[in-house]
C-alpha cells in the first residue's frame, strides 16, 4: 500500500520498494538520492535534465524532507578525555 509522507504529499513510502525508503511520487528514486545530487553540486536545471520526470516541487520536498529530519536531531558534543 502506498502511502505519502506527512506533509509531503510528493512523497511515497511502500515497504517493498526501495527498501521502504521515500520516494518521489512513486518512482524508484528516493528523497536521499535527490538530495544526495544536490549536496554533490546538481543544481534543479541539471537534475531535471537527467531525470525529466522531476519537477521542481520534488526537489522542494525532498529538501525540506530532509531539513524536517535535521531539526529533529540534536547534536550534543562529547568532553574531550583529559
Amino acid at each position: 500500500m502506498t502511502q505519502t509522507v506527512p506533509g509531503f504529499d510528493r512523497l511515497t513510502v511502500e515497504p517493498g520498494k526501495m527498501g521502504g525508503q521515500p520516494c518521489i511520487r512513486g518512482y524508484r528514486f528516493t528523497a536521499e538520492h535527490l538530495v544526495e545530487l544536490h549536496v554533490n553540486g546538481w543544481d534543479d536545471e541539471r537534475v531535471i535534465e537527467a531525470f525529466p520526470f522531476i519537477e521542481p516541487e520534488d526537489i522542494r520536498q525532498a529538501l525540506g524532507y530532509a531539513l524536517s529530519l535535521i531539526q529533529r536531531e540534536i547534536y550534543i558534543p562529547q568532553a574531550e578525555s583529559a
